[in-house]
């Protein structure tokens, strides 16, 4: 009976470390860049897109697709360090436990 008690304890322990960490990834601001960085876009810790900042010398008609294409792949750049930051936090949080590769905290 004892170990099950702490086991309890535990889990309200984990549950509250967890609750803990998606605060801090939420909190989280990543930049991305792409072009030289000729292109930045900032995200928050869910992926939500928070600024962006294109070089004037973009401002071209001839060069739209090259803009639209640098800033997809700065918006990816920076979803990239997010999920990066996110997999150090959960393997920080969860260092020890029995999980299986892949599956993905917080749920």
């Amino acid at each position: 009976m004892r170990d099950i008690m702490g086991m309890m304890g535990k889990v309200k322990e984990m549950q509250a470390k967890m609750e803990k960490m998606q605060e801090e990834i939420a909190a989280l601001e990543v930049s991305g860049t792409s072009g030289g960085g000729l292109v930045s876009v900032t995200l928050d810790g869910k992926g939500n897109l928070k600024g962006l900042k294109i070089d004037p010398s973009l401002f071209k008609e001839d060069d739209v697709e090259i803009l639209e294409d640098l800033i997809v792949a700065a918006h990816k750049d920076a979803k990239d360090k997010a999920e990066a930051e996110t997999v150090e936090k959960t393997k920080a949080l969860t260092a020890g436990l029995p999980i299986p590769p892949g599956f993905k905290l917080p749920f």
